[in-house]
Order: structure tokens, then C-alpha cells, then sequence
């Protein structure tokens, strides 16, 4: 214990949290290999219950294994307990049961879970854990009691037991992002049931959009006007981009399959379709129809707003929406001669124009390097087939072309690795690596470089 905690005490908060993800990937692995929690006769391997572990705490869905065939009801609990703690994080979660026992949260608790969601200061973060597991707990919540009685009167499910388990799953699969269904079919029995597919978009949006957007919403509610109180630039830039998003996947989608996969559909089932996988890219994974029949460029389209993800401090991971919007912004007021990044009358921190750029930089290494690998040892797979599956883990979306259960097993590993760096964040996983940050105590003489 003493070697454990001189460890902890050494490591940096980047490295701890890398390192408590690991540990509940761990935990998660034992939870899923209980006796009892597949159905009889059912054999799953080692490697597969691994790569459901790391699915699931990454809340990621993408599944070697049928749900619905293999787990029994136990089982469906036990992935149910696992989503739930990797969507709320595991300092969430941690910080959560320290204060139901009494434990006063230290500086050290509090620094990591400001790099566990994303924030730049200390003040605040525990009750930004108490606003966190509130929030959460209250969506699924709803989610469940709407879906559950909308099953149970109507004729998708016999009994209010069958109804109940699956507007339960459905509304924390949905909620969490997890993307995971026990249909067999994710959300494919229901692409005609409007009612259905809204409730899971708007339960996909409210995990993905980021939990200080939610925060911040319900105080603009409590403090009733615009007047008594003013929303963040973090908020603004989020809300704005996520449904930028939205309305540019849902057009994307439309135009490439309005002839193809689209061409026998009505003009409302097409677009409900572009909506609800538009939807979906933000990292819910769920799908309404099947996207293996989707054509080649609608495959690139996705795999790019898989690769984007949902908000930072939410349940989804890839790059994230802000990242991509100071991205954006960086590239709009540079063509036009600006060195300054102004928006919604701010300037933007430089600090985070750089940061934005090395994530996707390096995102965009990481992905290549994966697709060279999976390149060679899945030789049955096309490319787009590669990058859809590389982009989906990353994205912790979930979404495939059906290669995920053929994966060898190097090929799994890869895929975990990504699904595990995509839930941590790619900043966080790049500093657990670096060791601890030093200052620099001197500079050197400025020179411009020719760049272009």
C-alpha cells in the first residue's frame, strides 16, 4: 500500500486518471466474466469480454458479440452498472461515493477531476460533480419512464417487465452514448416510429452536448431571463457548433443517399433517417437503418463527424466539437489578414488555438498509423470499412460496416487502444505519457520561418 501510495503521489494528474481507467477497464473485465452473466451454453473468449469491457466503460457499443443472443439478464444489469460508470467518469463516480461516505475531497482529489472533465481551475469542480450525477440521473430517468410506458401501450412489447427493461436500457444506452442495444437490431425496428427515434435523439444530445451546457441551462432556467444571467463563451461555442453539426450531417447524409439507399424512401422517412444518423455521429452509435448499405461517400461523411465527436466533460469523445470550432474560426479570421480569434465579442486564448491544432494533428496521425495497421493484419476489410471502424472507436461512437466481429486479434487490441485514448482524451493520454510539465526558465532569439 505504501508502494502504491508513493506512486500516486509521483504520478501526475494526467497519469492518474489514465491510470484509474485502466483499473475500472479492469474491473469492468471481472464484472462481465461473472458466472451467471452470459446465457447458458454461451461461450464468449477472453479477448472478447475484454473488448466488451473497454466498449462499455468507454462507452464506445461496438460489440464482438450479439447482446440480445449472449448476455442473460444479469448480464444486461452488469453492462447497465458499467455504462453508467463510464458515462458519469470514474472521478465522478469516485468523487460521488466520498461524499455519500463523508470524505473530505483534497487538492489532489479536486486536480483530478478537473483534468478527468476538462476544467481550468479548481474552484467549483465538487459541485460540478454534484450538478453532474443529478443531471445524468434525471434524463435517464425521464428517458426510461417515457420510452417504458410508450412500449408497454404499445404493440412493440407483451408484457410491462419486457417494456421495462427495454426502456431502461434504451433510454442509459441512449443517454450515456453508450450505443449498445439488446434488440439485436439497435434501433432498426423502430425506423417508422418517429416518437421513438426523437426521444433517443434528444437523449443522445443531452449526454453528448457537455455537462457545463446542461449546468448552464438549468441555472439560465432557475435565474428566469436573460438579463440575470449570461451564458459562458464554452456554451455559446458548443451549443452553436453541435447544432451546425446536426443540420450539416443531416444535409450531408441526404444529398449523397437521396439516390441511393434513400431512393425508395418518402420524403419524412429520408429525413428522419439523415436526422437520426446525423445525430448518432456526435457518439451515439444507435442506427435506424442499415448503414452497410450506405454508399461509399456517405461512409467517409460519417467516419469525418465520428472523428469530430461530441462536446468536451460529456459522455462521447473523438477530437471534440470545440476543437473543431476554434479550428474553424482560427482558419476564417486567418484568411481574412486577422492574428487575433474573436467571437460572440471575446478574443480567444492562443493557448487553446495550439491545442486545438496538435489534437487534431495528432488524432490524425493516430488514425492514419491505425488504418496502415489494420491494413495489413484485416486483410478481408476495404479501407473505408478501416476507417469507418478506426474513426467510430476514436469517436467512441460505435457505429460499423460490420467488420468488428470478424477483428483479429491484433486488430481488437488496436481498436480498444483507440476506443480507450477516445474516452480519455487525447490531451490527457498525450500529457500521462510526457511526465510532469516544467517551465521554461529562458528563451531564445525569435526568427520567422517561411511557411506555404
Amino acid at each position: 500500500m505504501g508502494a502504491i501510495k508513493k506512486i500516486k503521489k509521483r504520478s501526475t494528474p494526467f497519469q492518474a486518471i489514465v491510470s484509474y481507467y485502466f483499473v475500472a477497464m479492469t474491473v469492468s473485465f471481472i464484472l462481465l466474466s461473472l458466472p451467471g452473466v452470459h446465457k447458458p451454453g454461451v461461450h464468449v473468449s477472453w479477448m472478447d469480454n475484454l473488448f466488451m469491457a473497454v466498449s462499455a466503460v468507454s462507452v464506445t457499443g461496438l460489440t464482438a458479440v450479439n447482446i440480445s443472443e449472449t448476455y442473460s439478464l444479469f448480464g444486461i444489469v452488469m453492462l447497465l452498472v458499467v455504462m453508467q460508470f463510464g458515462a458519469i467518469g470514474i472521478m465522478s463516480v469516485g468523487t460521488f461515493l466520498w461524499l455519500v461516505v463523508g470524505k473530505k475531497i483534497g487538492l489532489r482529489e479536486r486536480q483530478l477531476i478537473m483534468v478527468d472533465h476538462n476544467q481550468y481551475n479548481l474552484s467549483g469542480v465538487v459541485q460540478l460533480i454534484k450538478e453532474i450525477v443529478k443531471i445524468l440521473l434525471l434524463i435517464e430517468a425521464v428517458g426510461a419512464f417515457i420510452l417504458t410506458l410508450y412500449f408497454y401501450f404499445t404493440p412493440y412489447f407483451e408484457t410491462f417487465g419486457d417494456a421495462l427493461l427495454n426502456g431502461v436500457f434504451a433510454s442509459i444506452s441512449a443517454t450515456t452514448n453508450g450505443g449498445f442495444d439488446i434488440t439485436g437490431q439497435s434501433l432498426a425496428p423502430f425506423k417508422g416510429d418517429y416518437f421513438v427515434q426523437v426521444i433517443n435523439m434528444l437523449l443522445i444530445t443531452l449526454g453528448a452536448i457537455g455537462f457545463p451546457v446542461l449546468i448552464e441551462v438549468k441555472n439560465f432556467i432557475k435565474h428566469r431571463g436573460p438579463r440575470a444571467f449570461r451564458f459562458s463563451l464554452f456554451a455559446k461555442i458548443t451549443s452553436v457548433t453541435y447544432l451546425a453539426l446536426f443540420v450539416g450531417g443531416t444535409i450531408g447524409i441526404l444529398l449523397i443517399e437521396s439516390f441511393q439507399s434513400f431512393k425508395k424512401m418518402s420524403w419524412h422517412e429520408a429525413l428522419f433517417a439523415a436526422m437520426f444518423q446525423s445525430s448518432s455521429t456526435r457518439s451515439g452509435g444507435l442506427t435506424t437503418v442499415d448503414v452497410t448499405q450506405f454508399h461509399e461517400a456517405t461512409d467517409l461523411f460519417l467516419s469525418f463527424m465520428m472523428f469530430i465527436g461530441a462536446s468536451p466533460s460529456s459522455v462521447g469523445g473523438g477530437i471534440r466539437t470545440t476543437t473543431f470550432a476554434l479550428a474553424a474560426l482560427f482558419l476564417y479570421n486567418f484568411a481574412r489578414g486577422r492574428e487575433e480569434i474573436h467571437v460572440f465579442k471575446r478574443e480567444i486564448y492562443l493557448i487553446d488555438i495550439f491545442r486545438s491544432y496538435a489534437v487534431i494533428l495528432l488524432a490524425i496521425i493516430m488514425v492514419l498509423v491505425s488504418a496502415m495497421i489494420l491494413s495489413i493484419t484485416e486483410k478481408h476489410a476495404s479501407l473505408i470499412e478501416i476507417i469507418f471502424e478506426i474513426t467510430s472507436a476514436f469517436g467512441t461512437c460505435g457505429m460499423s460496416l460490420g467488420l468488428t466481429e470478424d477483428l483479429s486479434t491484433i486488430g481488437k487490441c488496436i481498436i480498444m487502444l483507440l476506443m480507450f485514448i477516445g474516452r480519455v482524451g487525447l490531451i490527457s493520454f498525450l500529457f500521462s505519457i510526457g511526465g510532469k510539465s516544467e517551465k521554461t526558465k529562458f528563451h531564445y532569439p525569435k526568427e520567422r520561418v517561411i511557411t506555404g
